[in-house]
């Protein structure tokens, strides 16, 4: 490869050495010299609408493949737009890198157009932030920030660029990745948690987080079915352990089923796996909080950020490593945890269940039944659907209800981040175009970064879009109904032709206003998804009153 002409080529360079096939980003100024290295490279420079929508995708491209989302974005309001995934990425653990243009060293600290503070900005919430002032450490500043992204806890990294130190001449060498350690489990560690397994009444495996495979996600489901081992999974986090798998007991987090609840609070081994004990699957530090509690913690963050309660062992780990370490133990008492496991996988199964037409409540005039949209649809959907979703009530339609049934296949924020369904999608849709890829959003969640149509369209991004349009933030609007009733204010809306929107940019549009509309609309809208390879979407008017199945 020969020598890059500038530090803007030489950062284009070292991207394509650590395998990136796109970056998204908001063109700007402050990096033109990278925009100029992406000219005619082997990466795809996919262009969103704002820089919120191309850093959700970064942050979705990490949790979907398990490698570093690259976003591009320009100083002071494109930094500020990316924030909200920034904030993402610190909460749910996810691998990325924001590479943000800055202004010249000589203008530094002088108020200059659209400066800011890199570190003073993001420095909470990011595990490293780099800034490039010599040009030939160009590559080896590419190579720090995917190894910071990616090792130990993953997580978003910074990369200022100051506008002049992309331009100057690259004098450096390309650097190699740096290899990221999946940890182990020692022979001590492994037989505690076995011996500790062998000896329970009541033993829950605890899944969630990041640094899964699907290779390592199938090796701990075949450890769980053989040994009849009960497995909960994180909010957000349901497709480590298939939907049907008989020790599926289901998700922890918000609209969780009881029983799910009350067997991680009640389990005497806990097994945690990627995930931790954190406040929303302890209901807000309430749950597991026991100090004689018997928690075996593997995570391969040695800080174990964001854990409560009691730990018995703390393995430095990654699921890999564990899934490697576990996959061929026999512990010979599957039979004995047969009632415990049964109880929460039909607890489980219940709460997916959708009701029939004679159980449903009544819907006003001009409305429908998401529930029949929702019904319609999964009789349509592949084993290896991916949903996508960002935050509020309207969520659990997918959560309870759509199926994962492999790893990757669900995309969300646990940190309750709105704006994220649509990005999530594109991102989604553009890796695995031969995936079905379902958005499930509400109208406000929608709203906030719906113009990321466009860019779908664009790069030819087919995907389904269901919007539940019920007038509302919902989520907020019941909160306000439990501290304050009858005194609804500032959580009404007003809401647009979401049919005529996805149009309007050269997708497909269906709106359901009763449910008789619903089998047509889902099988025109997944036609042209398939079929015509372009997005497509469907305005489910709803029912106020029914929020929530």
């Amino acid at each position: 490869m020969p020598t890059p002409n500038h530090a803007g080529q030489a950062i284009v360079d070292s991207l394509a050495r650590h395998g990136v096939k796109r970056v998204f980003a908001v063109p700007g100024e402050s990096y033109l010299a990278v925009l100029d290295g992406l000219h005619g490279a082997d990466i795809e420079t996919v262009v969103a609408r704002q820089e919120g929508g191309a850093a959700y995708m970064a942050e979705a491209h990490g949790k979907f493949t398990g490698e570093p989302g690259v976003a591009m974005v320009t100083r002071g309001p494109g930094a500020a737009n990316a924030y909200v995934a920034v904030h993402s990425a610190w909460q749910d653990g996810t691998p990325m890198v924001l590479f943000v243009g800055l202004v010249p060293i000589a203008d530094r600290m002088r108020e200059s157009f659209q400066e800011f503070d890199p570190a003073a900005w993001f420095g909470t919430q990011a595990k490293r932030v780099l800034v490039l002032d010599e040009a030939s450490r160009a590559s080896e500043i590419v190579a720090e920030a995917f190894f910071a992204a990616k090792s130990g806890r993953p997580g978003p990294v910074i990369v200022g660029l100051p506008e002049d130190v992309i331009t100057h001449e690259f004098s450096g060498s390309l650097v190699h990745p740096i290899p990221v350690a999946e940890g182990a489990l020692s022979a001590r560690e492994l037989e505690a948690i076995t011996t500790a397994l062998a000896g329970a009444e009541k033993p829950l495996i605890y899944v969630g987080g990041q640094r899964w495979t699907p290779e390592a996600a199938a090796a701990v489901t075949r450890f769980a079915e053989a040994n009849g081992i009960p497995v909960a999974q994180d909010w957000h986090a349901s497709d480590r352990v298939p939907f049907s798998s008989p020790v599926n007991v289901g998700s922890l987090g918000y609209g969780r089923s009881a029983v799910a609840a009350k067997m991680f609070d009640e389990a005497d081994v806990l097994v945690a796996v990627g995930a931790l004990p954190t406040d929303v699957p302890t209901d807000g530090f309430t749950l597991r909080q026991r100090p004689d509690a018997v928690n075996f913690l593997v995570s391969i963050d040695t800080t174990l950020r964001g854990r409560s309660g009691a730990v018995t062992d703390h393995a430095v780990a990654s699921p890999v490593a564990f899934a490697e370490a576990v996959e061929r133990v026999q512990l010979g008492r599957a039979a004995a945890w047969d009632a415990w496991r049964a109880e929460g996988h039909e607890a489980h199964l219940a709460l997916a269940t959708i009701g029939d037409d004679e159980t449903l409540p009544a819907t006003a005039e001009g409305t429908a039944h998401m529930s029949v949209v929702i019904g319609e649809l999964l009789g349509h959907l592949p084993a290896d659907t991916v949903t996508t979703l960002g935050a509020g009530n309207h969520t659990a339609w997918a959560q309870w209800f759509v199926p994962t049934e492999v790893f990757p296949s669900q995309l969300a924020t646990r940190n309750g981040s709105m704006g994220y369904s649509i990005p999530s999608a594109v991102a989604a849709s553009l890796e695995s175009p031969e995936r079905l890829i379902v958005s499930v959003c509400g109208d406000g969640e929608f709203l906030m970064n719906g113009q990321e149509m466009a860019t779908a369209v664009q790069y030819g991004a087919a995907m389904l879009v269901i919007v539940m349009d019920n007038g509302q933030f919902a989520t907020i609007r019941d909160h306000q109904e439990h501290h304050f009733p009858g005194r609804v204010s500032g959580t009404q809306l007003s809401n647009p032709d979401f049919a005529g929107f996805a149009r309007a940019f050269g997708g497909h549009g269906e709106t359901v206003t009763s449910d008789d509309q619903a089998a047509g609309a889902v099988e025109r809208a997944l036609k042209a998804v398939t079929e015509q390879r372009k997005p497509a979407l469907i305005h489910v008017v709803t029912d106020q009153a029914i929020n929530l199945p």
